[in-house]
């Protein structure tokens, strides 16, 4: 028996036959230290409600509640993984809601409605974590439904949503997350701690909404940074012909000669009020 009287995972794994299937994007986490570490890292779980991506057979699930989450709400589409949950579920009476839906056509906001804050915790899918998190961040209420996001994704992925001005990894997805949240990586994964290990070492990146972000238009926002850093090579008074060239940089009073990557956020956020 597993620390909290479950059996061990790779059991679990095994009497279901939940071989990971790349076509979900998955890759079962099945380190305790490991997924105990991402739980205690989420923040406050005793007063939160959890929303999870893709548990999978339930490790970090597990972890979760084993570090005292009062609710944890695991939204799944692979429904191969769903006995599993469900003998997590038996084990923690009114704690887990088990969700079989695909997470890209779910609101979160929605199932989780309540007193309680919402925490998003999740080994996301590969394919489509950088789709969710854009989602999230993208949200028209604000401050949105979540106190926080603690999220994992590919090292290359989490360094494009912490990277500043400057930095060789700064772009549309760093733009997005800088303007509405505090983002930091918290810690590396190694890929020999996932069955089967993917090819890149994974990261765990929290996210931290912010109370009062720059007043911008989204979507110009959105299209602002599509446009500039869809030719990054090149000079913003060039890239930014679609939108007005010359005479939006004049307005924002930015230099034309100037790669989008050397703007901050700040500019970007005139650039986008500027068209």
């Amino acid at each position: 028996m597993s620390p909290d009287g479950l059996p061990p995972l790779r059991e679990i794994i095994q009497r279901h036959g939940l071989a990971a299937k790349k076509s979900l994007g998955q890759n079962f986490l099945l380190d305790l230290n490991l997924t105990g570490k991402i739980a205690r890292a989420a923040g406050d779980l005793a007063s939160s409600t959890i929303v999870e991506i893709g548990p999978g057979p339930g490790g970090l699930t597990r972890a979760l509640l084993f570090n005292g989450a009062a609710k944890v709400i695991a939204i799944e589409r692979d429904e191969r993984c769903l006995p599993a949950l469900e003998e997590i579920s038996a084990h923690y009476p009114g704690r887990l809601e088990i969700v079989a839906a695909d997470a890209l056509k779910t609101d979160p906001a929605v199932l989780a409605h309540g007193e309680r804050p919402v925490r998003i915790v999740a080994n996301l899918p590969y394919n489509i974590g950088t789709e969710l998190l854009i989602r999230w961040l993208t949200t028209a209420r604000w401050p949105p439904f979540y106190a926080s996001m603690t999220l994992m994704f590919q090292r290359e992925v989490a360094e494009r949503i912490v990277a500043k001005p400057g930095a060789g990894a700064y772009g549309r997805l760093g733009v997005l997350a800088g303007w509405r949240t505090e983002a930091k990586i918290l810690f590396d994964v190694p890929r020999q701690a996932f069955t089967p290990p993917p090819k890149v070492t994974s990261s765990v990146v929290q996210l931290s909404p912010r109370e009062a972000p720059l007043k911008v238009d989204l979507s110009a926002l959105e299209r602002m940074t599509r446009v500039a850093f869809g030719q990054r090579r090149k000079m913003l008074r060039q890239s930014l012909k679609p939108l007005g060239g010359d005479a939006l940089l004049a307005a924002a009073g930015i230099d034309g000669t100037r790669r989008p990557e050397t703007l901050s956020i700040t500019e970007f956020a005139a650039l986008a009020n500027a068209t």
